[in-house]
């Protein structure tokens, strides 16, 4: 698994924090068939979203150890210089999709006015939210078109390991995050599921979900000092140190 990372492009690689705990498992072997997938796109001059550098961008802002709550999306928005990696997240300057508005939306009616002021979720990352598509890519102009190339395989073993960290909050939005369901322990961890949050049907379920106010009265309950999420602006180095 090494040796196709190398290969695939220096810049291309999983934190070093996560890459010590898919170790553990045989998760980094579930990366094996997307990237040789994207290799051989990428030499018939394909264009590939996000920005190959931001591939795993998730994981490079929102570090295992201070990774606390899990939105799941499904794969990256397919239009050129859109995608940032982070699932729901666009790129700043970049007009907020309408799923992200209804998200923003139901923020402020449940814990308050928010400070985003664009469509980039980075602070939320940096605040230990991991935002995590079911595909971490997709051809430009194409969506859903990385779907069957293996992402979801890995995305599979990132959620059982997260399970296993505990008091991890999951909030899946839509019958394509639900799926995921099976492989989170109820026990040790909190699940928040409703429907997907675009225009088509957030009236079935996101709307008035307060998955938000859930997601810090529970992290709060297990002692995860000063994590109020979705609203402040707080560092990864100031969580590690109040936690």
């Amino acid at each position: 698994m090494k040796e196709i990372m190398s290969t695939f492009n220096s810049d291309i690689k999983l934190p070093k924090d996560w890459e010590i705990q898919l170790q553990k498992t045989s998760c980094l072997d579930t990366l094996e068939r997307p990237i040789n997938y994207i290799k051989k796109e990428i030499h018939k001059n394909k264009k590939i979203c996000p920005n190959l550098n931001d591939i795993f961008k998730a994981f490079e802002l929102c570090p295992f150890s201070l990774t606390r709550v899990v939105i799941f999306g499904q794969d990256p928005y397919f239009q050129k210089g859109v995608a940032n990696g982070l699932a729901f997240s666009v790129n700043e300057g970049k007009k907020i999709p309408a799923s992200l508005q209804n998200i923003y939306k139901e923020i402020q009616d449940d814990i308050g006015k928010i400070k985003n002021n664009n469509g980039s979720l980075r602070d939320w990352s940096n605040q230990g939210v991991l935002l995590l598509n079911s595909s971490l890519t997709a051809e430009t102009g194409f969506p859903g078109s990385h779907s069957n190339i293996g992402w979801e395989d890995f995305v599979r073993e990132i959620v059982k390991i997260l399970s296993c960290k505990q008091e991890v909050v999951f909030m899946l939005w839509g019958n394509h995050a639900k799926k995921y369901l099976q492989y989170i322990d109820s026990k040790d961890n909190l699940i928040l599921t409703s429907s997907h949050p675009s225009p088509l049907s957030a009236y079935r379920g996101f709307v008035g979900c307060k998955h938000f106010s859930k997601c810090n009265e529970y992290l709060k309950s297990k002692n995860i000092k000063k994590y109020s999420l979705f609203k402040i602006e707080e560092s990864a180095e100031a969580m590690m140190t109040n936690r």
